[in-house]
């Protein structure tokens, strides 16, 4: 009796320990699932863009790149492709890589030609430790409420990407 008892004890005390996800481990953008406090250097290299002039009640996707990354390169061609079903949705455009390599992006998918889209850089590199990301694209969709809708690292079909938008 005395063994169950203990054997009992253990178990309990053991799920306990284990019931509940240590929060800090889990990355910024989990934990804090609205917009992040992004602050990102536009192409004249003198203008802040900020999360206080996202525009309110309209969905937004956060694409961080790297403008030598073939797999971003053919997420933006792909993005451009659907302009008109991404026509709503605010798209912003964040890299971490020198000014000119971004400017040579934008020229290069005349990305300057859309209302919808900002393209800046990170220059106080907020995002990859918000999202904790490892691999390029990222991909981050938020719903017209400032709530995330889904993190993706690497490539994804923009037929996904529209309809996860679509869906929320």
């Amino acid at each position: 009796m005395k063994k169950c008892l203990s054997f009992l004890v253990f178990t309990f005390v053991f799920v306990s320990a284990f019931a509940q996800m240590d929060s800090s481990k889990l990355a910024p953008f989990q934990r804090y699932p609205t917009l992040p406090p992004i602050q990102i250097l536009l192409s004249d290299s003198t203008t802040m863009y900020t999360k206080a002039q996202l525009p309110s009640n309209k969905q937004t996707l956060f694409m961080v790149f790297n403008p030598d990354c073939s797999h971003c390169q053919h997420e933006t061609e792909e993005m451009i492709a659907h302009k008109d079903e991404l026509k709503d949705v605010q798209i912003v455009m964040i890299t971490m890589q020198p000014l000119w390599m971004m400017k040579d992006f934008i020229s290069k998918y005349a990305l300057a030609d859309f209302p919808n889209v900002v393209v800046g850089k990170d220059i106080y590199y907020i995002l990859p430790g918000f999202f904790d990301i490892r691999n390029l694209p990222y991909l981050a969709m938020y719903n017209k409420k400032g709530n995330l809708i889904g993190g993706f690292e690497g490539s994804l079909p923009i037929e996904k990407v529209i309809e996860i938008l679509k869906n929320n």
